[in-house]
């Protein structure tokens, strides 16, 4: 009996069957996201884009590049696509005279306007009725599961 005592509390569930259950949420959240991104006309990834000059005003294609943790070729090749749709436009950076400054238009401020308010829509209807107790233990539970993950420590012993 003494041996129960000293487990872990994840010993006491499933472990595999938490990590199925985070797999699956994953996969349907990211089916459900990429289906209404994809409604709009937008892939994931220059949606991102467009919401974190939204959220955060006009950047560097370098400060995009670290910011969407992807390489700078890669936003090359989103940027081009989005100033091509006129959603994005390139121009000079007001104190750097080597770098190029990727700003909202008109069109994409309200593209990504439409993108977040989609997004908030479709949280209260997954959330809504979840008591707040049970969405702030599932909140600290994703905080830690994120910091693990983002640590590198995820399925690395200890």
């Amino acid at each position: 009996m003494k041996q129960l005592h000293n487990e872990s509390p994840a010993a006491a569930v499933d472990l595999s069957a938490a990590l199925e259950r985070m797999f699956e949420l994953a996969v349907l959240l990211t089916d459900a996201m990429e289906g209404g991104l994809a409604e709009r006309g937008f892939t994931r990834a220059r949606a991102e884009l467009l919401l974190r000059l939204h959220r955060q005003g006009p950047m560097t294609q370098r400060q995009l590049s670290e910011a969407l943790r992807c390489s700078p070729r890669n936003v090359t090749g989103l940027v081009d696509a989005l100033e091509r749709d006129g959603y994005v436009a390139r121009g000079p950076h007001p104190t750097d005279r080597r770098a190029t400054r990727v700003t909202l238009t008109g069109t994409g401020a309200e593209a990504a306007a439409g993108i977040h308010a989609d997004s908030r829509r479709g949280a209260s209807a997954l959330l809504d009725g979840i008591p707040a107790a049970d969405l702030a233990g599932f909140l600290a539970t994703a905080d830690e599961l994120v910091g693990r993950l983002r640590a590198g420590a995820a399925g690395q012993p200890s």
